[in-house]
């Protein structure tokens, strides 16, 4: 076999060259394997605020060179959230646990949870669900409410054709105040921008007080229904002086999560998860102004109204999923 007597200096220059395309390969790789994933999540919601919170989220992940990156996509409605994802259009969603087929899905975290008020005009007699049998409830929030409608429907007797009515959140006062509707239903965390919006339901005033009507029936709802749970509305929610309600008052809840296809490797949920915990751990995090009270965060009113009326932000954090 001949061999190639080759002058040192060329010796030098492959030598160089063989290092150089070794190194640059390594790098290559180490970019490939290390560069940030991109998921998709659809968020929607009757006024914006599920959007803003989720991109506030995905600023604060590019900031830190976080090794997930979320594309934020607002489908306008959380039922329209939760069929992007269903249909496989989306990575991850924003979704309530009670709207949508999430058989697919995965929770990440519990962005904040979910109360539905029932509330009826100042001076109505009605103060309770049996009193609005033949009456007109409005509902806001269209087809996102509509698994809470069935539940009150079989529980309660009522005839969900006759008795519910879809109206904006515009128009919910002009409603009221036209005797349109004897009272109206609404899903809100409970913060102080959402409940401002239910006391502009109808005049205020020192005697002008509006009801909350209880679902007395919560638990045995939540019984069969996994989608919900009983909760307290803890007294002077609505309002402090005089209290609205009076008392602590029973209705229902549902958490509202972020929730990752099936689909998705274990790892990858986790390294999300962990990356977003993370992100809202750091005190320079922003996040957005969709807040949850500090009373959404327990089954009963166990916090000082003049502490619960502050509002939080929301309290994200891991969870198990029963969709």
């Amino acid at each position: 076999m001949t061999s190639l007597n080759l002058p040192l200096w060329l010796r030098f220059v492959l030598l160089v060259g063989v290092v150089g395309l070794a190194a640059g390969a390594s790098l290559f790789a180490y970019r490939y394997y290390t560069r940030p994933v991109t998921l998709s999540v659809a968020v929607g919601s009757i006024d914006g605020e599920a959007a803003k919170a989720m991109s506030a989220i995905a600023s604060r992940l590019v900031a830190t060179n976080a090794p997930v990156r979320l594309k934020v996509i607002d489908s306008g409605t959380a039922l329209e959230a939760a069929n992007a994802f269903s249909t496989g259009k989306v990575d991850l969603a924003v979704v309530r646990g009670d709207v949508g087929d999430l058989s697919q899905a995965k929770a990440v975290v519990v962005v904040s949870h979910m109360v539905v008020l029932i509330v009826a005009p100042p001076g109505s007699a009605i103060d309770s669900i049996d009193k609005l049998k033949g009456r007109r409830i409005g509902v806001i929030g269209g087809e996102a409410n509509a698994k809470v409608i069935d539940v009150l429907s079989k529980e309660y007797g009522l005839d969900r054709q006759k008795t519910f009515k879809d109206i904006p959140l515009t128009d919910a006062r002009r409603a009221i105040q036209s005797k349109e509707v004897a009272a109206v239903l609404v899903v809100i965390p409970l913060a102080e921008k959402y409940l401002s919006l239910v006391r502009g339901f109808s005049q205020q005033g020192p005697k002008a007080l509006p009801i909350l009507i209880a679902i007395d029936s919560a638990a045995a709802i939540a019984e069969t229904e996994r989608a919900y749970e009983s909760f307290d509305v803890p007294k002077g929610t609505l309002r402090g002086a005089p209290p609205v309600p009076d008392d602590d008052l029973t209705t229902l809840r549902t958490s509202l999560y972020l929730v990752a296809n099936k689909k998705l490797g274990s790892d990858l949920v986790a390294t999300l998860t962990q990356t977003i915990m993370s992100v809202r751990r750091e005190p320079s995090g922003r996040g957005s102004d969709f807040r949850t009270d500090h009373r959404a965060q327990h089954g009963s009113g166990c916090v000082s109204s003049a502490a619960s009326r502050s509002g939080s932000r929301l309290q994200w954090h891991p969870t198990e999923f029963h969709g």
